[in-house]
């Protein structure tokens, strides 16, 4: 088995653990295994971008989402430490700006699923991190969309008293109410039985 699987407060989003061999050399775990991803997850998805991104203490990504070509995004940690946020922009959803956030840290190699229809950000908490994610559907800068970090309305508990470094785009995010979300005919979410 490549994961063992946690569900968390939000429907669909999972924390996902690697099974990590260790020896007197050092360690060895499958980060990605389509098959067992899909057993794990109940998801059929496929992968068809990776993206990794490098960021210094206190730079904080988000929230961003496209309104369409929704992604799925797998994330882990590979050096330093993030707080890592995604937010339900589904608005027919009964969780419909809840959000979720945990830490990822290189040492413990959890990785974090998201599948689409959430907006995604992270803080970074370490004097540097890099992150790895991979994307069920492309960048699409048409469509790329972001949600201010600090909008009253979702309330994320960012684990910061400094303002954080952010990028124009967003620094100048709109709050939900304000934000064009994505297309509601299309189903995201996971169904109760699940």
């Amino acid at each position: 088995m490549t994961y063992i699987a946690d569900k968390t407060s939000l429907d669909g989003v999972l924390l996902l653990r690697p099974q990590v061999f260790e020896d007197p050399r050092g360690s060895f775990f499958e980060s990605f295994n389509q098959n067992n991803f899909e057993e794990t997850t109940g998801s059929s998805c496929h992968f068809v971008q990776d993206n990794h991104s490098f960021s210094h203490f206190n730079v904080l990504r988000g929230l961003h989402y496209q309104i369409e070509r929704s992604q799925g995004k797998l994330i882990r940690v590979i050096s330093g430490q993030i707080f890592d946020v995604c937010v339900n922009i589904q608005p027919e959803h009964p969780q419909f700006l809840q959000w979720f956030g945990v830490r990822l840290t290189a040492t413990e190699k959890l990785q974090v699923w998201i599948p689409p229809g959430f907006a995604h950000g992270f803080l970074t908490l370490s004097e540097s991190a890099e992150v790895l994610y991979k994307s069920t559907d492309y960048y699409s800068p048409s469509h790329d969309r972001c949600i201010a970090w600090n909008d009253p309305d979702i309330g994320v508990k960012w684990p910061t008293n400094k303002h954080p470094t952010l990028s124009q785009k967003d620094a100048s995010a709109p709050t939900a109410k304000q934000a064009e979300l994505p297309l509601t005919e299309k189903k995201f979410f996971i169904p109760d039985d699940y």
